[in-house]
């Protein structure tokens, strides 16, 4: 189970953190993500990191406004968005899984997405 919070209304340049609570498995050994999906459009990658290592994964547009982090005590993944913008205006949802990284198809568990609104 997945549970994603954090989303919200901001205004352009300002910040939120999005949060991804784990349970029921031992998500530590898990590679986590976190996806957006604006309307009308496909569900596409953000960020990853994975469970070896914490290395970081980041989608190009969001490279050095984004933050992806983990805690394994508390089976949780942040996602620290600094600078947003109108375009960054999405559902975003969190996923894991033991191997994917950046392909949605791959992910194995989701939660159920959490609303980011972006105003001008």
């Amino acid at each position: 189970q997945l549970q994603a919070s954090g989303g919200g209304l901001v205004q352009a340049g300002g910040s939120l953190r999005l949060s991804c609570v784990a349970s029921g498995r031992t998500f530590r050994v898990y590679n986590m993500g976190w996806f957006r999906q604006a309307p009308g459009k496909e569900r596409e990658f953000a960020a990853a990191i994975s469970w070896r290592y914490n290395m970081p994964n980041y989608a190009d547009f969001v490279r050095g406004r984004f933050t992806i982090s983990r805690d394994n005590a508390k089976n949780t993944v942040y996602l620290q968005m600094n600078n947003l913008k109108p375009e960054d205006t999405a559902v975003y949802y969190c996923a894991a899984d033991p191997s994917a990284i950046t392909d949605p198809r791959y992910y194995t568990y989701w939660g159920q997405g959490t609303l980011v609104t972006v105003s001008s």
